[in-house]
């Protein structure tokens, strides 16, 4: 699947460089660029980089406020849209924005990209948001939920990853982003990869095209992705339950948004040595992921990888009320000093309460 890849702010200009420079991304990247008000941030990206709000703040970021994130991005709308357009050509087949959901610049001013983005092309735009952690302060929590509530407006679907998902103890900040950037920049790249495969051209048994990444996404304004691995047999036949157990892992204990076991649709894609790829493991897999999620949306195919290992990638389309949404928003809420708590996830994402950024 061919993405013009759009990093707004600090997080999301690091993640966006660590999926670029993925060996599986690299050929379903049609152009990448990283967005911020803290020109700082945008010289120690390896990736083309523009400036917003100099005007406003004159390079110094916009200190966690994301009004004031929302504000310079649009003033610099037409500027960053000229910026973006020699990236988004007639063979990308969506737009993915990058973003941490807690600062200043990515959780205001993604929301507002992805507006005029949906307003200008007639493909798919994304974002793939990074929620902040438990500890993170009440700041970071309050812009996060005002921004995932406009996102869910404004994009086509949210793909979230939750900080507390991989981020190890005794790990310090710094070492936490980077190792979650890694992780996630593995999994987008192989979604990215595997559907990109053309139909006839590789030994994959049965093709995931970027037609089933989308439809899957189409379930749902918020997504997540899962990932697990594990040593397999050089005969197929003996990694039958190899393959149904990696595909268990990837949804029950890797999954970027923890307890996301509740969703629309689904898409799982198996990879590895075509010889090694059991077809009666990933039908097995896909049923069961089938019954887990209570959905009869859930596609399934193979990707060929040159390893010894055999993974499992899962794709959730849909997953407004998994538990995880519901607690992310009554954090968010109390930090925004709310007087309820939300009871629904769903309405969580379209009352008054909490309001959007716009």
């Amino acid at each position: 699947m061919r993405v013009a890849l759009i990093g707004v702010g600090q997080a999301g200009g690091k993640l966006a460089e660590a999926i670029g420079r993925d060996p599986l991304a690299t050929d379903s990247v049609v152009g990448s660029l990283a967005i911020n008000s803290a020109r700082a941030d945008l010289s120690s990206l390896d990736l083309d980089t523009h400036l917003v709000g100099a005007d406003r703040v004159n390079g110094h970021g916009v200190g966690g406020d994301n009004e004031l994130g929302a504000t310079v991005v649009q003033d610099d709308a037409n500027e960053v849209l000229d910026a973006i357009a020699g990236r988004v050509g007639s063979a990308c087949e969506a737009i993915l924005i990058t973003a941490g959901l807690g600062g200043g610049t990515g959780s205001g001013g993604a929301p507002v990209l992805a507006h005029e983005l949906k307003r200008v092309y007639d493909v798919p735009v994304y974002v793939l948001g990074v929620l902040p952690g438990r500890d993170e302060g009440a700041l970071y929590q309050r812009n996060a939920g005002r921004s995932l509530k406009t996102l869910a407006r404004e994009t086509d679907a949210t793909l979230l990853v939750d900080n507390d998902a991989w981020r190890q103890s005794g790990e310090s900040m710094d070492e936490g982003y980077a190792s979650i950037n890694e992780n996630i920049a593995q999994r987008v790249g192989l979604l990215l990869a595997a559907g990109e495969i053309e139909p006839g051209t590789a030994t994959a048994e049965s093709v995931v095209d970027s037609s089933e990444v989308i439809n899957t996404l189409r379930a749902g304004t918020l997504a997540a992705i899962g990932y697990a691995s594990a040593e397999s047999s050089p005969d197929a036949d003996a990694n039958l339950n190899t393959i149904t157990s990696v595909t268990r892992n990837a949804l029950l204990t890797g999954t970027s948004l923890p307890d996301a076991t509740t969703a629309e649709s689904g898409l799982l894609i198996v990879a590895g040595e075509t010889d090694r790829i059991s077809r009666k493991g990933v039908e097995s897999a896909r049923s069961w992921l089938e019954t887990e999620l209570d959905s009869m949306q859930v596609r399934g195919g193979d990707y060929p990888l040159d390893s010894e290992r055999l993974a499992a990638l899962v794709l959730l389309g849909g997953v407004e009320r998994s538990p995880r949404i519901q607690e992310f928003f009554e954090r968010a809420s109390a930090a925004s000093d709310e007087p309820e708590e939300q009871s629904d996830a769903t309405e969580s994402l379209v009352s008054d309460e909490l309001d959007g950024l716009f």
